[in-house]
């Protein structure tokens, strides 16, 4: 099984004092739900920090309730609505060139300061954009309202605020819109992380608990069982790799 894979670079990792960084993004959170309990126990009984993408209008007082207790669980901001104003033809996106310059970037200084207020211990000044979508033009304009970091999927490219990528996504949205196949994910993990070390980068694992099927949660669980305690790497909130990310520049 390629879960030896993932094994194999831990141990190298340890064998020569390097310590890999992994993080977890978890889009789409707006409320409460059963999903969401089995996502943070998970957390919980690993010890794995997560960072919660929260779409910011539907969003209110009852998730904020929910997580006054949570430990290790940070929230970004994820776009505004989680709507599509992109054409029929073209892919979805919240956050293009389809709508005046001056509303896309009045709703994102909106949900900044919505969830700023609602999690003001728990808030990291980074943009998730809806389906990892955003026209380079609103990139530029997210420093001057607040924006420290923006978090897409897939290899870094260079913008003009920290970037907080992730790299493996569970879910097959292409194929069975369940989980992907675990020695997949693992041996994807174990890449990724060879060529973050390389880099000096973070290893980031999408999920999306809200379509998450028995197989996305199995591998959760035996990913955060493999990783929790070993000295070869550590889970990281993006709120501390933000921070210091800021402290470096």
């Amino acid at each position: 099984m390629t879960e030896k894979k993932l094994m194999d670079t831990l141990d190298s990792f340890m064998s020569r004092g390097v310590v890999a960084d992994l993080w977890l993004r978890d889009d789409d959170a707006t409320e409460p739900s059963p999903a969401l309990d089995r996502l943070l126990a998970l957390s919980d009984r690993y010890a794995v920090p997560m960072t919660l993408a929260v779409i910011p209008e539907p969003t209110g007082d009852a998730l904020e309730r929910r997580l006054e207790n949570a430990d290790k669980i940070d929230v970004a901001v994820h776009g505004w609505a989680h709507r599509n104003h992109a054409r029929p033809e073209e892919k979805k996106r919240e956050l293009g060139l389809h709508r005046p310059m001056d509303a896309v970037i009045g709703e994102l200084r909106a949900g900044f300061e919505k969830l700023q207020t609602l999690y003001p211990s728990r808030f990291v000044p980074m943009l998730v954009p809806p389906w990892n979508r955003i026209d380079p033009d609103i990139v530029e304009g997210l420093p001057a309202i607040g924006y420290r970091a923006l978090s897409v999927y897939g290899p870094e490219k260079t913008v003009p605020l920290f970037l907080l990528n992730t790299h493996v996504d569970i879910i097959d949205w292409r194929g069975t819109r369940g989980g992907k196949d675990h020695d997949l994910l693992f041996a994807e993990t174990a890449e990724r992380m060879v060529a973050a070390e390389q880099g000096a980068r973070t290893t980031g694992i999408l999920t999306h608990h809200l379509d998450h099927d028995e197989t996305a949660w199995a591998f959760l669980d035996r990913l955060f069982a493999l990783t929790a305690n070993h000295p070869g790497c550590r889970w990281r909130c993006a709120g501390a790799l933000v921070e210091e990310a800021g402290s470096a520049t």
